[in-house]
């Protein structure tokens, strides 16, 4: 599929918002004309009112003057609320989206697992919520109040078209002085953030052993550069703001002077020269807006490429046809896998099947390519080439939520969410009770759960909580177990287990047995691997022996002795 054919869903999503716009410069339209009270009730009290001495005719003009500021007050809140509802819409179609690339991207790219996209997400929201857009809204009036201003006289519609461009200039200078340091700013917070939640997911090590003063020392070092060069941003946002403001304010007073001039002249009235400073004040507003939210405008324009570049990089997933439910056989064919971020490959035309309610054990020395294999299998982890294929179908065809429930996974690094034991063992799916119950009694961990203050209510965090590390890990061999997936991955399963866990989950693997699923077991303890059906080998990602549990077992024990 081709760049041009994958339409940005965040482009898709603002067209979608696009009757929103239209509304919101729908009132802007009227708003903007509304505007044009102030200047125009200025123009009859000095020229009319003044000039006549009529107090009826003043009250008549400020009663149509404050019903007509009311009118437009009402719309702007209408105008505002629009935007607000435009920009929860946008949220709700594209955060289900960016939740799910965020996750792929966490796969794909383990370097950049966090929530950002969430906070892009959010800062492109409050900017189309807040009064930055107003100006992009307005800014198309500039040319009718200019108009206006030669309609009174040229030399004010000059003096205005003057004005305007001095203070474009200003933007534009604008624009190129901060976007640099507001984007730089804006990557290097990224990623200070990242190393504090990485360094606050591991508090017990740091405390434990002292570290905090370094770890504190490596996190201000990365804070004092983002501080460096925000504040090299605001200075420079700052200075062009301040500036902006001033010659507004210089050339409003210095139409009043103009308009003075001719009044003196006898070439304009002094309702003329007083309406001309306030719609020059209206037709430069915009512009100077511009540039007192420009900071905000640079991060959600920041914000919305790297939410583009997410959406793009990683498209939708396309539904595929449902595919029968698999029965457990499973075939890797002349694998080769790359991990996310290496460089090197920690497969190499690994070749093997298993038929439906085998067992296999894994085995081989520390980086021999087995969590690697674990996570291909699961399809967790593209394949350079090779296919991974369940019940003949290679793993790619299945949509990842029909296939979901008929796997099982037990990773080597325990994870579990906030939630309570039974949401986390019914993978925060529809509760059912029933299938919880019989998933805990076969991890062996029921009664456990049973003597806990909350039992299956009890609540647990991702990191921390009521249960230790192998009752941790006993709630996840149940999470895998939940539902009867035909296939089941556990990753070093016993690897925080104590002698009666490890009883508990050989008595998982001989039910499991019975029931015809497919296990596939990475471990190093031979007591888990003395029910399996088959034993693979691999060596620095080369599948080294395959077959039966007892032939490789000699055949290793035959190399032990003649390495001797």
């Amino acid at each position: 599929m081709s760049v041009e054919s994958i339409a940005s869903d965040l482009k898709d999503a603002l067209r979608a918002s696009k009757k929103g716009f239209i509304a919101a410069g729908f009132f802007s339209f009227f708003i903007n004309i509304l505007m044009l009270t102030a200047p125009l009730y200025m123009l009859q009290v000095y020229d009319r009112v003044v000039a006549a001495r009529s107090f009826d005719t003043l009250v008549y003009l400020t009663i149509i003057m404050i019903g007509m500021f009311t009118i437009m007050g009402l719309l702007e809140w209408v105008r505002s609320r629009v935007l607000v509802r435009v920009g929860n819409q946008l949220d709700n179609a594209l955060s289900p989206r960016i939740y799910t690339a965020m996750f792929e991207q966490g796969i794909r790219q383990p370097a950049k697992r966090n929530a950002q996209p969430l906070a892009d997400l959010a800062t492109v929201r409050q900017f189309m919520t807040g009064n930055g857009l107003f100006a992009f809204f307005d800014a198309p009036w500039m040319p009718i109040y200019i108009g206006l201003l030669f309609v009174f006289h040229p030399a004010f519609g000059w003096f205005a078209v003057g004005a305007g461009i001095v203070l474009f200039i200003v933007a534009v200078i604008n624009e190129k002085m901060t976007r640099k340091p507001i984007t730089e700013a804006g990557s290097e917070n990224i990623q200070a953030q990242n190393l504090a939640n990485s360094n606050i997911s591991n508090t017990e090590v740091l405390h434990a052993m002292g570290m905090l003063p370094n770890i504190l020392s490596r996190w201000n070092a990365k804070h004092q550069e983002v501080l460096s060069k925000q504040t090299i941003a605001s200075d420079k946002a700052g200075v062009f703001a301040n500036l902006s403001k001033i010659l507004r304010m210089v050339f409003q007073s210095s139409i009043l002077g103009l308009g003075a001039f001719f009044v003196i002249q006898n070439e304009m009235s002094p309702g003329m020269m007083i309406a001309g400073s306030i719609l020059m004040g209206r037709a430069l507003a915009p512009l100077d807006l511009l540039i007192g939210t420009w900071a905000g405008f640079n991060g959600a324009r920041t914000a919305y490429g790297r939410l583009n570049k997410l959406l793009l990089d990683i498209p939708s997933n396309q539904r595929k046809m449902s595919l029968p439910s698999p029965e457990g056989t499973l075939s890797i064919e002349n694998v080769h896998a790359i991990p996310p971020g290496a460089k090197a490959a920690a497969l190499k035309g690994v070749n093997f099947s298993v038929e439906p309610g085998s067992h296999v054990g894994i085995v081989g020395p520390s980086a021999a390519g087995k969590s690697t294999l674990s996570r291909i299998i699961l399809g967790l982890w593209p394949v350079a080439s090779g296919v991974i294929r369940l019940d003949n179908a290679d793993i790619n065809h299945y949509n990842r939520d029909e296939l979901g429930p008929h796997l099982g996974y037990l990773p080597q690094d325990i994870e579990l969410f906030d939630g309570s034991i039974s949401e986390n063992i019914a993978r925060f799916g529809e509760l059912d009770a029933v299938k919880v119950v019989d998933a805990a009694k076969k991890a062996g961990v029921h009664e456990l759960i049973l003597e806990l203050p909350e039992g299956y209510d009890t609540l647990i965090g991702s990191n921390a909580g009521a249960l230790s590390g192998g009752q941790r890990q006993r709630v996840g061999l149940a999470r895998a177990l939940y539902g009867n997936p035909r296939l089941i991955v556990l990753d070093e399963p016993n690897s925080n287990l104590d002698d009666q866990g490890e009883m508990a989950l050989v008595n998982t693997m001989q039910i499991l047995k019975r029931e015809g699923v497919t296990v596939i077991v990475v471990s190093h303890r031979p007591s888990i691997l003395k029910n399996i059906d088959q034993l693979l080998v691999l060596k620095d990602g080369v599948m080294q022996m395959f077959g039966s549990r007892d032939d490789v077992m000699q055949a290793l024990a035959k190399q032990k002795q003649q390495s001797a």
